[in-house]
């Protein structure tokens, strides 16, 4: 109770900058007013993260991620602040929905016959400017003891604009042990997990950083191999070695 006492006058309190104050900031200003949020929130919600590998932290690049939680969005921008592609739903969220807007999500009509193409304009702009963006290409969450095939449309986008793309694998751990407590999923909504997570000590995000893939490279090989090659490092970097199947 007292955990969730402060998390919501944290997000009545980051509400109230993005509406009134962030409108005057410049890029970096957000950027930072973003990370020091997320690691905020993680604080108070009780989730400590491990990070491993070399993080690209300079220039545009594509963070390709596993996607396993609402803090997904979260433990990554504590690491470099990121620009994120969520489905146009979470828009609707109460509270959520308008800070993720705010903070400058790109969303995606899923379902529309120009939505990847106008995403991908959206995407590019946001290259240009030096930015990383992260993306889940399983399109859903998932337990996390797993990884779902990828969607290769919106890598293209990255291809095109010639940055770099980083697999990231996300492991949600529990007292030490890999587990699915918090991840969400199934009939759950919002305020549920939120409220499990905040009941819930002991809960350890891991984030690796896996080899960077060239911008050559990406071109050469093209957006079905690219993802292709992302989804394999990252299942391989997530599942257990004893639990690795083709």
């Amino acid at each position: 109770m007292l955990r969730a006492i402060f998390v919501v006058a944290w997000i009545v309190l980051s509400l109230c900058l993005v509406l009134f104050i962030f409108p005057f900031l410049s890029l970096s200003a957000r950027s930072a007013c973003n990370q020091c949020w997320s690691r905020a929130l993680m604080y108070v919600c009780g989730v400590k993260i491990r990070v491993f590998g070399e993080p690209k932290r300079q220039g545009a690049a594509l963070w390709v991620a596993n996607h396993v939680s609402w803090i997904d969005i979260f433990v990554l921008n504590m690491v470099r602040p990121t620009v994120f592609i969520a489905k146009s739903e979470i828009r609707r969220w109460p509270v959520i929905g308008w800070l993720v807007a705010g903070s400058g999500t790109l969303f995606i009509e899923r379902g529309h016959r120009h939505a990847v193409r106008a995403v991908g304009h959206q995407m590019r702009s946001r290259f240009d400017q030096g930015e990383v963006i992260g993306l889940f290409p399983e399109g859903t969450t998932s337990p996390g003891l797993d990884v779902a095939h990828f969607h290769s449309s919106l890598f293209d986008a990255a291809i095109r604009a010639q940055v770099d793309i980083q697999p990231v694998a996300l492991r949600f751990l529990l007292h030490g042990k890999r587990s699915d407590h918090v991840a969400f999923v199934g009939d759950q909504n919002l305020v549920q997990n939120l409220w499990r997570l905040l009941a819930t000590t002991g809960v350890v995000v891991e984030l690796e950083f896996l080899p960077v893939m060239a911008s050559e490279y990406c071109e050469e090989q093209g957006r079905g191999k690219v993802a292709e090659h992302a989804y394999h490092v990252i299942r391989n970097a997530v599942l257990p070695k004893e639990d690795l199947r083709p």
